[in-house]
């Protein structure tokens, strides 16, 4: 009971309620969850800070600089022991992958949110809540820096994602599972988390565009990102790495104009290598220039690419920060 833990709301389903004449679910006051500080307080010295009410498809990477601001001044008092972040489902691993890059490691830093809105039959927000709350200020959270808490599990931002629409189990991290479980006992870490390099919190001020790969693909997309002036492109390959040919006058063009090209997988699991040697497979990208990216999914490397361009836009340097 000596951990004071900091809640900070930010919107989501968590602070919004089904209203009885359109069924819809809307955003409700955030203060409502106030009502959860009793059982809170059972388990730290809880300080509600009410900072946003945004549905989480709202959120930008400028809020997500707004929101790490936010934490990192209540990280920095002596008697905080950790934060905790409730957030919308819909970009929750974006944020939560944003700060994990920006935010000191030494105190933990817990989102969690709601599938289920307040007022629904079986509303997880509460219970995510809580045990958000017991992760913050657990000893053992200590030095692991942000963290997912969602249905019972403890989940690293790198490697989490939403997985299905609507049920309360669906942040997964495909492959490598929870970093631990959340018991009605105790905290357990099944594992640690592998720290990025850390970088600095400004507000992004580089534009990234994101495509997803599929059969007979052309350059078009690429060129309107190139019309658009991105600064950057991440490309969401084929398998381990590979497009169709279609898509290579695009790449050589963007990548004449200095655009970084970021490739992750489409895959779930795994990582792209330079193994395919045919034309668009991924021993020529690796040629070409294109940055590897590996263990991060297409989202979360946009705003590694945006954070990282805060940095550099020298092609090697960028690429020290995406083989992490």
């Amino acid at each position: 009971m000596d951990q004071k833990v900091v809640v900070i709301t930010t919107g989501g389903t968590i602070a919004m309620s089904q209203s009885d004449e359109t069924e819809g679910v809307k955003p409700e006051d955030p203060a409502a969850l106030q009502d959860t500080l009793p059982l809170l307080n059972k388990y730290a010295k809880v300080e509600m800070d009410h900072f946003l009410n945004l549905p989480s498809p709202h959120i930008t990477p400028a809020i997500m600089a707004q929101i790490a601001g936010r934490a990192k001044h209540f990280l920095e008092q002596n008697d905080v022991a950790g934060v905790v972040i409730t957030h919308g489902t819909d970009t929750l691993e974006e944020t939560a992958y944003f700060l994990s890059l920006v935010l000191p490691q030494d105190k933990p830093v817990v989102i969690t949110g709601a599938m289920r809105s307040q007022n629904e039959l079986g509303a997880d927000g509460p219970y995510n809540l809580v045990n958000a709350v017991r992760v913050a200020s657990d000893k053992k959270a200590k030095g692991m820096g942000t963290l997912v808490v969602f249905n019972d599990e403890i989940h690293s931002p790198k490697t989490v994602t939403k997985t299905h629409t609507s049920n309360v189990a669906t942040f997964q991290s495909p492959g490598l599972g929870p970093l631990g479980m959340i018991t009605k006992k105790e905290i357990l870490f099944q594992r640690q988390a592998v720290s990025e390099k850390q970088l600095p919190l400004n507000p992004p001020s580089h534009q990234v565009a994101l495509i997803k790969a599929v059969s007979g693909m052309d350059s078009s997309m690429i060129e309107w990102a190139i019309e658009q002036n991105m600064d950057g492109l991440v490309i969401e390959a084929l398998g381990q790495g590979n497009l169709p040919p279609m898509m290579l006058p695009g790449i050589r063009k963007a990548l004449s104009r200095n655009m970084p090209v970021v490739l992750v997988s489409r895959c779930f699991n795994g990582v792209v290598l330079d193994t395919y040697e045919y034309e668009g497979g991924g021993k020529q990208l690796k040629e070409m220039g294109l940055l590897f990216c590996n263990g991060i999914n297409g989202p979360k490397a946009r705003i590694k690419l945006m954070l990282a361009l805060q940095q550099t836009t020298d092609p090697k340097k960028l690429e020290s920060y995406f083989q992490m």
